[in-house]
C-alpha cells in the first residue's frame, strides 16, 4: 500500500501553532475543538477554537506581562483540565517553551527539572505548586500561575487570562526556535532532554493525524496522562491539525476499566487512543455488553500490543487495534495506517516522508526477517517531526547519532511486506547460550495463558550461560501463585515459541514498575536478579 505524505516538500520557514492551525479553525466560530468531562462523569465543558484561539492572546499577553521573554521555559504541572491545553497554545504564541510534565512528580523531580532545563516560570495546580515551593527552596521564577485553585505568592491562571490582551499578536517562530523541552520518561538512568522546535515538531504531527484517521468530524479521546510526550501527540497537535474535536476526562489516580468504558459508552467518541497496558485491563471487562456503535478507529503506541490482546478486543468491539511506534523524539515513525491490513503484534510500516529502516552493527540495511537496530536516517538532511537533539547532552547526541542514522535504541526486524516487528529496546534483548531473545515475544506467550494479565522478561546474569531468561507475572482474578503454576507457565512458553526462550526463573508480582507514560521498567526488574532457587 502506497501511503500518502501529508506532509509539505519543504518545511515553511516561519510556523506557528496556535497562529497558524487554531486560528484557521477558529475561522468558523461554532467548530468544536475540546469537550471536557469532570472526573464523576457529571460536569461538561465545551470550548470551540474560536475561544480557545482568543485565550491563547490573552494567556501569551499575560505570561509576556509577567516577565517571560521568547525562548524562556515554562514548566507545567497540571492534571487533565482545560487550563493545560490554554497554557499550551499560549505558550505556543507566545514563542516560549513548555516543559510538560505529570503532577506525579515529586519535589526531587521537580528540583532536577527546574535546574536542568533552566526554567523561567511555572503554570501548575495547587498541589503540585506547592511541591514546586518545596522544591525550589528560595530560588527566584520570573513567573508562577497555579490553576485550578490558589496558592499564596502565585498568580491565579484564570485572573490573568481573563485581564489578558485579546489582541496580542506574539513573536515570529521559525524553524530553529524551540518549541517543547520533554524529559524522557527515564527507563533507565535520569530523564534525558528531548528538543522540539517550532516549525518540524507541531506541523508533522499531520503525519501522526493521518495516522489516527482523523477528520474535522471526529470526537477522538486519548488516555495519556498530560506528562507524557503521547499527549501532545494524540491529545493536542494531531487532532487539532486535522481540526477534530478532543475528549478530555478528567481520570486522576489508578486507571479505572470500568470508567474509561463508561466514557466511551456515555460520550461516543468516534476515536479512541490508549496504551498497552490499559487495553491488557480492558479486555478482561465484558465487552460486548457495552454499546459503542460510533467507535470506528483505535490505536495504540508505547509499547508493542499482545496479538491476544488485539483479537480479544477486536471480538468484544468489533475495531481492530491499529499499532504504531514513536518516541518521545519523534511524531509517528510506523505505522498500521487506516485502510492497511493488520498484522497483530507489528508496528506496520515507516511514516510518509520518515525514512525509518533496520540496520546492521555497519550501518547497513538488514535482509528481510534479519534483527537489527531501528534506525531514522538524518542525512543528507533529517525528516520533518525528528527533534533537534538532547538539550545539553553533548555525549548522548554522539551516542545515538552515527553517520547517517539517528539510533533509537530499539531493536527490530522487517518481513517481506515491509511491515517493521519490534524485539526489544537494544539494552533488553536477552543472550542465553548464544541465543538471541527478544523479551516481547516471550511476554506475548505469558499474556496468552489465561491465568497471566500482565508479564515482563529480563535477562539476569547466569554462570554457565551468560543470562538466563527470567518472567515476572502478574496474575489474572482467580489464579495463585504456586510451584505447579510456575511450572505450567514454563511448559506453555515451550509449546507456543521457541523451547530456548522459555523463562527458566518465574517470580509473581503484584504489579510490574513503570514509567508515567506505562512503559515498564525492566532496568528496576534486572536489578533483582535470580532468586537462587
Amino acid at each position: 500500500m502506497r501511503l500518502r505524505n501529508p506532509l509539505p516538500a519543504r518545511a515553511p520557514a516561519r510556523f506557528n501553532f496556535a497562529g497558524d492551525v487554531i486560528d484557521r479553525w477558529a475561522k468558523d466560530s461554532r467548530r468544536p475543538a475540546l469537550r471536557w468531562i469532570g472526573r464523576d462523569l457529571s460536569s461538561e465543558r465545551l470550548f470551540t477554537f474560536a475561544g480557545l484561539s482568543a485565550a491563547s492572546r490573552r494567556g501569551a499577553s499575560a505570561l509576556s506581562e509577567a516577565g517571560l521573554k521568547k525562548g524562556d521555559r515554562v514548566l507545567l504541572l497540571l492534571p487533565r483540565v482545560p487550563a493545560w491545553w490554554e497554557a499550551m497554545l499560549a505558550l505556543s504564541r507566545a514563542g516560549l517553551v513548555a516543559v510538560p510534565a505529570t503532577t506525579q512528580l515529586t519535589p526531587k523531580d521537580i528540583r532536577y527539572r527546574l535546574e536542568a532545563a533552566q526554567i523561567a516560570g511555572v503554570i501548575a495546580d495547587p498541589e503540585s505548586a506547592a511541591k514546586v515551593d518545596e522544591a525550589r527552596a528560595g530560588s527566584p521564577l520570573a513567573a508562577r500561575f497555579v490553576a485550578e485553585g490558589s496558592r499564596p505568592g502565585w498568580s491565579s491562571w484564570e485572573a490573568a487570562l481573563a485581564a489578558g490582551d485579546e489582541s496580542f499578536r506574539g513573536p515570529a517562530t521559525g524553524a530553529k526556535d524551540p518549541a517543547l523541552l520533554f524529559f524522557t520518561s527515564g527507563t533507565t538512568g535520569h530523564p534525558k532532554m528531548v528538543l522540539h522546535t517550532q516549525v518540524s515538531y507541531p506541523l508533522a504531527h499531520r503525519v501522526t493525524a493521518m495516522w489516527l484517521g482523523l477528520t474535522p468530524r471526529d470526537l477522538h479521546w486519548n488516555l495519556s496522562d498530560n506528562g507524557w510526550a503521547k499527549a501532545a501527540w494524540s491529545s493536542l497537535y494531531a487532532p487539532w491539525n486535522a481540526g477534530a474535536c478532543i475528549l478530555v476526562h478528567d481520570a486522576r489516580g489508578k486507571f479505572d476499566p470500568q470508567t474509561t468504558l463508561d466514557v466511551l459508552e456515555r460520550f461516543r467518541p468516534t476515536s479512541f487512543c490508549a496504551p498497552p497496558t490499559a487495553y491488557r485491563l480492558l479486555v478482561q471487562e465484558r465487552l460486548a455488553a457495552r454499546r459503542l456503535p460510533r467507535l470506528r478507529s483505535c490505536v495504540s503506541a508505547g509499547e508493542p500490543l499482545n496479538p491476544e490482546v488485539i483479537a480479544a478486543w477486536k471480538k468484544g468491539t468489533g475495531v481492530a487495534i491499529r499499532e504504531g511506534y514513536g518516541q518521545t523524539e519523534s511524531v509517528l515513525q510506523a505505522g498500521t495506517f487506516p485502510g492497511m491490513k493488520v498484522k497483530p503484534g507489528s508496528m506496520g510500516l515507516p511514516s510518509p516522508g520518515f525514512p525509518l529502516a533496520v540496520i546492521d552493527e555497519r550501518g547497513r540495511q538488514t535482509k528481510d526477517g534479519a534483527e537489527g537496530d531501528l534506525a531514522v536516517r538524518v542525512k543528507p538532511k533529517p525528516p520533518m517531526g525528528l527533534f533537534a537533539g538532547y538539550w545539553k547532552n553533548p555525549a548522548e547526541n554522539r551516542l545515538r547519532f552515527k553517520g547517517r542514522w539517528y539510533l533509537t535504541g530499539d531493536r527490530a526486524t522487517r518481513d517481506a511486506d515491509g511491515y517493521l516487528w519490534f524485539v526489544g529496546r537494544s539494552d533488553d534483548v536477552i543472550k542465553s547460550s548464544g541465543y538471541r531473545i527478544g523479551p516481547f515475544e516471550v511476554e506475548s506467550a505469558l499474556i496468552e495463558h489465561p491465568a497471566v494479565l500482565e508479564a515482563a522478561v529480563v535477562g539476569v546474569p547466569d554462570e554457565a550461560r551468560g543470562q538466563i531468561v527470567k518472567a515476572f507475572c502478574v496474575l489474572a482474578d482467580g489464579h495463585a501463585a504456586s510451584p505447579a503454576l510456575a511450572r505450567e507457565l514454563q511448559e506453555h512458553v515451550k509449546r507456543v515459541t521457541a523451547p530456548y526462550k522459555y523463562p527458566r526463573e518465574i517470580e509473581f508480582v503484584e504489579s510490574l514498575p513503570k514509567t508515567i507514560s506505562g512503559k515498564i521498567r525492566r532496568v528496576e526488574l534486572r536489578r533483582s536478579g535470580p532468586r537462587g532457587s
